[in-house]
């Protein structure tokens, strides 16, 4: 039988030199026998309350109690039962594994045998024990996530508190945790389970969600959709132009929300409205409407008022590019070696003008090598890499000069205010003067970033750091735009605007090379090459890739199904 572990009532907390408060009397409970899903955009709270509720700061107002406790007055009571999981990596990178895990057991008392069973257990359980010698620096993203679940478990929590433990992991990795999750749950361990993704806040038991600090939804997964039933649908066989097609059916008063699957269209309706004909936003003459069912997305962006509008004020300040049919980025026998280690072998594809191509792959993979080195950033060992025809081996600095690179890792300098920054990096690309001002002002518009322009880069909230990255990026109106995992973390409204102004960018003639993790993103692509222990294992459109591995048992796979099988489907060979 399921109890409560963690309540709170009214509970408010406001930072010095915030407007408006990080939780604003927000009220819930945290119970065992479920995982308890905490969504929200970026800045909505949700680290906030974990912090609170892990007695790691104190609320301004409002009453709470974290396994019958109070989590200040009585924090030596709950230091041991609570097992905390930051949302940036939270141990020592040059320690390794077991390292980390020792100091960790000592700070938490684990002593003897008990912690002999314990590092025994969760070695078992994370399955790192062949790399308890690793520096934890060294580890791909998901076993990062997997050492930072071992340390948190240490001890036997009772209320394990997981502050977005899916950001930068990819499908495989991020299904292994939530297998492992699931397990403590049925142990009896009460899991708190932040996130901005809601494909992962659909598979909790129940979920709370917040918005600017404000609790907007109290309930399942199925709760929250079941008012949008009716109202989701698919244009399925639109016909050509998909991007312009999306567009023109977002800037319409009955669509509240869209995106792209594949070759289809997937559009949320207003309450009270139906489905256009397909034909009045050009749509070819075999386009017609599908029902499909909600997602717990659909209804989060729904209850936020509808998605952004679908035309870019970016690719409105951007000069055209005819599209003429040139391969501008190709990879021959691409390869890279680090000592023994094959990180990239022999991959090749091409990318015509005007194309998304994505890159994908687990982590560890080989295709962040792969990457750099079609941005010039790593020298091949062999191969050839070439970009608008010119050979990255021999002519890389010309090369960069037009192309724009949003890095994985945020990279601008965090000590530099965004109007430093802003100028900066246009002046690195050679824009001065009268045209310098004209650009910073339109990217400073375009990507909201006016009452920011003196604040340090490094005060800004997850989402605004990736708009001024990709403002940075744009700056000089580059042919090729590289976007390494550019939406990782951030929400699904500011992922939104993200593909609006990369759509719009592409409809004038930007060819756009993308890696993520987030198989739904991974839509938009023309076309996606798959990369798997260095080389390419899969090369074509989102809908022939999902096609791939249909069976009669999943007609319909969605592109992680797609993913996790084409890669577990190596694993075997």
């Amino acid at each position: 039988m399921s109890r409560v572990v963690v309540n709170f009532r009214d509970v408010t907390k406001t930072f010095k030199g915030m407007e408006v408060p990080a939780l604003d009397a927000v009220s819930g409970e945290i119970r065992t026998g479920l995982i308890t899903g905490l969504a929200g955009p970026d800045g909505a709270g949700k680290t906030t309350l974990l912090r609170l509720i892990a007695g790691l700061m104190e609320p301004d107002r409002g009453e709470l109690r974290t396994l019958d406790l109070d989590p200040i007055r009585d924090a030596a009571g709950i230091r041991g039962e609570v097992g905390y999981m930051p949302q940036k990596f939270g141990l020592y990178e040059d320690l390794t594994v077991l390292e980390n895990l020792t100091l960790q057991a000592d700070l938490r008392h684990v002593t003897g045998t008990e912690r002999e069973e314990s590092f025994e257990r969760l070695l078992t359980f994370t399955d790192l024990k062949k790399f308890t010698g690793r520096f934890a620096g060294k580890l791909s993203g998901g076993m990062k996530q997997k050492l930072g679940l071992a340390c948190a478990l240490l001890g036997t929590p009772k209320l394990l508190l997981l502050d977005e433990p899916g950001v930068g992991v990819d499908p495989i990795s991020r299904r292994e945790l939530w297998r492992m999750v699931e397990e403590l749950v049925g142990q009896g361990i009460a899991v708190v389970w932040s996130t901005a993704y809601l494909d992962e806040a659909e598979l909790c038991g129940t979920t709370l969600v917040l918005n600017e600090g404000k609790l907007i939804f109290d309930g399942t997964p199925a709760d929250i959709a079941r008012p949008l039933e009716g109202r989701c649908f698919h244009l399925r066989d639109p016909g050509e132009g998909k991007r312009r097609l999306l567009t023109r059916a977002l800037v319409r008063d009955e669509t509240s929300d869209g995106t792209i699957q594949g070759h289809n269209l997937r559009l949320t309706f207003r309450p009270g409205t139906a489905p256009f004909p397909p034909g009045e936003i050009g749509a070819g003459p075999d386009a017609d409407w599908k029902p499909v069912k909600p997602r717990f997305e659909d209804a989060f962006i729904d209850l936020l008022g509808g998605g952004p509008p679908g035309e870019s004020a970016l690719a409105a300040h951007t000069k055209e590019i005819p599209l003429d049919g040139e391969t501008v980025i190709e990879a021959r026998d691409l390869t890279k070696t680090f000592g023994d280690f094959t990180a990239t072998d022999r991959v090749s594809f091409a990318v015509k003008r005007g194309e998304i191509y994505g890159l994908l792959g687990p982590n560890g993979a080989g295709k962040s090598t792969t990457f750099k080195m079609m941005c010039g950033l790593l020298v091949p060992t062999s191969g050839t890499a070439t970009v608008v025809g010119l050979d990255l081996r021999h002519s890389a600095g010309k090369a960069r000069q037009r192309l724009g690179y949003m890095a994985q890792k945020f990279s601008l300098y965090g000590n530099l205010s965004v109007a430093q920054n802003l100028a900066f990096f246009s002046g690195i690309y050679g824009i001065h003067n009268s045209k310098q001002r004209s650009r910073i002002r339109d990217m400073t518009e375009i990507f909201h970033l006016g009452p920011f322009l003196n604040a340090k880069t490094d005060s800004l909230s997850l989402g605004y750091k990736q708009r001024l990255a990709l403002a940075c990026a744009v700056m000089h109106e580059p042919d090729i735009l590289f976007l390494d995992e550019p939406t990782s973390g951030v929400d699904p409204v500011t992922r939104r605007e993200f593909w609006t102004h990369i759509n719009g960018l592409v409809e004038r003639g930007v060819t756009v090379m993308v890696t993520t993790h987030f198989m739904d993103e991974a839509e938009y692509c023309d076309r996606i090459g798959l990369v798997f222990r260095g080389q390419l294992i899969a090369n074509g459109t989102p809908d022939e890739l999902k096609a791939s591995v249909a069976t009669r048992d999943d007609p319909d796979p969605t592109m992680e199904d797609a993913f996790i099988a084409l890669v577990t489907g190596k694993e075997g060979t």
